[in-house]
């Protein structure tokens, strides 16, 4: 417990150290941000957007907010519509890694700043600054949890194994991908793990749009082509929380759950409530926790220097860089942090990220949880 708080800690302290301008010096009076984010329908979004709005209100900034809901030509004509109104800044998520890099060079041309946030833009030399989490970790952390889980240095198995990764059309997909098959190839070229779908590589496991529904209905087709001998499915590479629900629903349908069927082991990030709740109620195995908070404050100290024409305010040991295939982008980069039913606890509530009234319960339902001192 000790380690997880002072890693708590360091985010909180990393957040501190960005560094700010007070509410009343009003950085931001008379000033619009534009944001563009993906999709309403995804929990996370729903937070990217209260904590943006918070800290670009706190500085004094209007802050204008449209979703594309994962239509990457919407999104560039929101885009450009920001551009043509005239906002001081503009902070994006892009829909389609690859769709918007027309879109940006209009507001370089305009001289607009752009923070790109959660997934890169590619392919444009006018991408200067992006704000993300350590997109390999993220991977690396939900492959390492399986094989600690089951056992795999020690020699255990073999076990199944089926595979849910990320959109196709999100660039961070790929290095979480990346990250959770260095973890986990060794064991399925080893026979420890095995694929009974075959299906193992980044395009056949992908899930569109990141989504749950996408996920459940490819999962109901595995288990009912592959594993209705009765055959165990042990554990999934679930990529996000959504995918994991998608999973987890399927597996229920075919009757996981039992004492003498248990449900695989799943993977998630981003911290949806519904995912703690099922953490908590011994469903979904596991999440990684990204401090969407620290991310958000990043992206809006950046887009505040950028447009004030100052020293990015970023801590030089959380900035590494991505390349978009055109330049290296700057990047502030949020370390993840497993979460499990051991440790949910300490992690997001002792640390302040949820409260009783965010997870549903009363704070009497809530201190029951408390570890004992």
């Amino acid at each position: 417990m000790k380690k997880i708080l002072t890693l708590v800690l360091i985010a909180l302290l990393a957040i501190a150290s960005l560094g700010v301008a007070s509410a009343e010096e009003a950085r931001g009076e008379g000033k619009t941000i534009g944001i563009c984010l993906t999709s309403q329908a995804l929990a996370r979004t729903v937070l990217d957007s209260i904590y943006l709005t918070e800290y670009l209100e706190e500085m004094g900034y209007d802050v204008e907010i449209v979703y594309s809901e994962q239509d990457a030509a919407v999104q560039a004509t929101q885009f450009e519509t920001f551009v043509s109104m005239g906002v001081d800044g503009i902070i994006i998520s892009p829909s389609d890694s690859t769709a918007l890099s027309n879109a940006v060079e209009v507001a370089y041309d305009n001289e607009i700043p752009v923070m790109v946030y959660d997934a890169l833009i590619m392919n444009s030399p006018y991408i200067e600054y992006y704000a993300t989490d350590d997109l390999y970790a993220v991977g690396a952390t939900q492959g390492g949890y399986i094989v600690d889980a089951l056992g795999l240095e020690e020699g255990k198995g073999p076990f199944n194994l089926e595979i849910f990764s990320g959109s196709m059309t999100d660039n961070n997909a790929t290095y979480f991908f990346e990250g959770a098959m260095d973890q986990l190839q060794p064991y399925i070229d080893s026979g420890m793990l095995v694929v009974k779908s075959g299906q193992v590589d980044r395009t056949s496991t992908a899930t569109d749009k990141w989504s749950a529904t996408n996920a459940q209905t490819r999962a109901d087709a595995i288990l009912s082509t592959y594993y209705s001998d009765g055959t165990h499915l042990d554990a999934c590479l679930t990529q996000n929380d959504d995918l994991a629900a998608g999973v987890i629903a399927a597996c229920k349908s075919a009757g996981y759950g039992t004492e003498d069927n248990p449900l695989p082991l799943t993977t998630g990030q981003d911290c949806n409530v519904s995912a703690i709740l099922s953490i908590i109620n011994g469903e979904q195995s596991s999440t990684v926790f990204k401090n969407i908070k620290e991310l958000a404050y990043a992206a809006s100290v950046g887009i505040d220097a950028v447009i004030h024409d100052e020293e990015m305010p970023w801590d030089p040991e959380m900035v590494g860089s991505y390349n978009n295939n055109a330049v290296d982008v700057t990047t502030y980069q949020v370390k993840p942090l497993l979460l499990t039913a051991e440790n949910w606890y300490e992690l997001i509530v002792e640390s302040g990220f949820y409260d009783a009234e965010d997870l549903g319960m009363t704070e009497e339902e809530l201190a029951a949880y408390a570890p004992a001192a």
